[in-house]
């Protein structure tokens, strides 16, 4: 069920940005009265290759605990997870799509998940959408989050989240049912090949640590899956961190992990930092 939920995550990882932002995955943060620095690390769920890098392990051996975007040990994730993940209402799929879409989806399940869709008719479509994730890597994909959780324990240290699970699946809520359904429906007549091919590519860039590039990726207009709803996905979120953050990091070095989408722009986690008054500089 936590390779569900790191799936689901995927699909808010990259929205796009306001404002350039050097590349970098790796941040630093220091001043405005911090003893020792913490470090902001922008994280990609779902990878074929998710080893960290040795600046990232250097980071981890200079803090002392870690915080995710939820906590991931919280033992009853599952239980939530399994509700936030259902539409409200009742609403279903097969109520949103026509018949014709329903079963173009249905299909396009059974070929790529080995379900119909009828077996996942009440889940939110973006939801059900990030299923597919594993299927367009290509590979049996890991995780940076769960790398990142296996290094926190064997240092004997505590993993914190910035916000709760059932308010980032509630996020989906606030997204049209309709939209969502739309979308998924885009997916299937587009297939597999060109959902791979945009994977990959965004794999690519991640890699590279190409901000700028991935931005690009996901602003063309085609390709933008929720950027009109970015304010939900992404700036209110990021504000909402902010406090979490400057609290945690003057009491303890901290490593904060969280999508890399959420790093740049003038409305990203870096930035609202340095309004702050911290300095908050690349590590390469």
């Amino acid at each position: 069920m936590k390779k569900i939920f790191l799936t689901v995550l995927s699909l808010c990882v990259f929205v796009g940005y306001s404002q350039k932002t050097e590349n970098a995955l790796l941040w630093k943060i220091t001043g405005k009265g911090m003893k020792q620095p913490s470090y902001l690390f922008g994280t990609m769920h779902l990878l074929c290759d998710a080893d960290l890098s040795p600046a990232v392990k250097t980071a981890m051996d200079n803090t002392k605990q870690l915080y995710l975007e939820i906590n991931m040990e919280d033992p009853a994730l599952q239980a939530k997870m399994m509700q936030g993940m259902m539409m409200k209402n009742g609403q279903k799929m097969s109520k949103i799509a026509s018949a014709e879409d329903f079963k173009l989806v249905s299909d396009f399940l059974n070929d790529n998940l080995g379900m119909p869709a009828a077996l996942l008719d009440s889940f939110k479509p973006a939801l059900v959408a990030t299923l597919l994730m594993p299927k367009f890597l290509g590979c049996a994909p890991q995780s940076v989050e769960q790398e990142l959780m296996e290094i926190t324990k064997q240092q004997n240290e505590k993993i914190h989240g910035l916000e709760t699970i059932e308010k980032q699946l509630a996020l989906f809520d606030a997204i049209p049912y309709e939209e969502q359904m739309a979308e998924l429906v885009k997916m299937a007549k587009e297939g597999v090949e060109k959902q791979t091919a945009e994977a990959k590519k965004m794999e690519t860039l991640y890699k590279n640590q190409d901000l700028q590039g991935l931005a690009a990726l996901m602003t063309e207009e085609e390709n933008k899956m929720y950027g009109g709803h970015a304010d939900i996905m992404l700036t209110e979120r990021n504000q909402s961190w902010i406090a979490g953050i400057e609290a945690a990091a003057k009491e303890t070095p901290t490593l904060f992990a969280v999508g890399a989408a959420h790093l740049g722009g003038e409305t990203g986690v870096i930035n609202l930092l340095r309004k702050k008054g911290y300095k908050v500089e690349a590590v390469k």
